[in-house]
């Protein structure tokens, strides 16, 4: 397929399938009971995704809404290559930064400092470009009389503020974001969204994922709204008034 220039992602009938068999741990003992039982493998199968289809425009942004276990986050995980799909294919163009469950690649018994540069080598990012960074990092995570302390002892929110500084020093084509705007105090989630905002100003591509609703109105051009891994409606804030009278209604 030809390069839409105005498509930066194309999301093509996308299933995902878990076996919680699996999923949930192995043991031979466990192996032996299935056989026993002639359970069949089809009772282990969860579709986390069904048949999802939709395409995203350069510089969009594009909020998705569900109730919990709706597959709003493994759709992000797809789409960002952290998982394969069972079917269909995901086509994106442009670098991606995921940040999705920040603070997930650094080593607890590594200081700040040393983890900067480690998650910023999982990111892409070179020794060069952090090094020209660091500064830039260090003050706007507000972690400096931090920096050598072991990140085993830094509370969830000082883990996230640090993730999220090190994913933001560069602008991404595409930046994918799940939940990361609930991190930290107050102050922080504030400077943490205008972050966002400069980036969709600059034109980056964004997919977003949030339990706000009014955040999602706030910052999204269409809003995809998932349930039990099948898309119910894509669409303008509309979607998101719907999704609400669902909820309401349960």
């Amino acid at each position: 397929m030809a390069k839409d220039e105005e498509i930066m992602i194309n999301v093509d009938k996308i299933s995902m399938k878990f076996n919680l068999g699996i999923e949930k741990g192995f043991s031979l003992k466990q192996w032996f009971v299935d056989v026993g039982k002639h359970k069949k493998k089809e009772k282990n199968e969860f579709w986390a995704l069904k048949n999802v289809d939709f395409k995203v425009k350069k510089g969009e942004v594009v909020g998705f809404i569900g109730a919990n276990g709706a597959g709003k986050s493994t759709m992000l995980k797809v789409i960002a290559g952290v998982m394969k799909p069972t079917k269909g294919k995901i086509e994106a163009y442009g670098n991606i930064c995921p940040m999705i469950e920040l603070g997930a690649g650094f080593d607890p018994q590594l200081t700040a400092r040393e983890n900067i540069y480690l998650n910023g080598a999982v990111m892409g990012y070179s020794k060069e470009l952090i090094d020209s960074k660091f500064d830039e990092i260090v003050e706007f995570s507000e972690l400096k009389d931090f920096l050598d302390v072991p990140v085993q002892n830094f509370s969830s929110g000082m883990t996230a503020r640090l993730a999220f500084s090190i994913a933001t020093i560069v602008d991404p084509e595409i930046l994918i974001v799940d939940e990361i705007l609930s991190v930290g105090d107050m102050a922080f989630q504030s400077k943490s969204e205008s972050k966002m905002l400069s980036m969709i100003n600059g034109g980056t591509t964004v997919l977003f994922v949030s339990h706000s609703i009014e955040q999602i109105k706030k910052l999204c051009d269409r809003v995809v709204w998932i349930e039990h891994g099948v898309v119910q409606d894509i669409g303008g804030k509309e979607v998101c008034d719907a999704f609400k009278k669902f909820m309401e209604s349960k």
